[in-house]
């Protein structure tokens, strides 16, 4: 069973960072892949960054590249420079016993924690 437990967000000011954390378990650390989204109210999720455990393959949205840098692990998300167009609701995702390369759409995932707010304001 796969447990996937999101920390680190909350209110920060334009151009300020914030690291996302996933607390996960039960997952296989040879075949697994990790991903974060953002959600918007009303809005579908969006993939900002994922990382793949058995081919250590790493992709971006064009919106983060060189912002949010995601750990190898995929368990961390640094958000540096951050803008009030990265408010939102961000969630870890992961695929289990996966060993294809991760993808930034929520159909590759069937575990999600509960998210966590992101507000960039002043």
């Amino acid at each position: 069973h796969v447990q996937l437990v999101e920390s680190g967000g909350g209110l920060v000011q334009p151009g300020g960072s914030l690291r996302l954390s996933c607390a996960a378990s039960g997952l296989n650390s040879e075949s697994h892949y990790i991903g974060w989204f953002r959600q918007d109210p009303g809005k579908e999720r969006e993939g900002r960054a994922c990382s793949s455990s058995s081919n250590s393959r790493i992709y971006y949205a064009d919106s983060v590249k060189g912002r949010f840098p995601i750990s190898r692990n995929g368990l961390y998300l640094q958000m540096n420079m951050l803008t009030p167009e990265d408010t939102a609701v961000y969630s870890c995702a992961a695929r289990n016993n996966a060993h294809q390369a991760c993808g930034l759409f929520t159909f590759g995932y069937d575990n999600w924690g509960q998210g966590i707010q992101v507000t960039v304001s002043s």
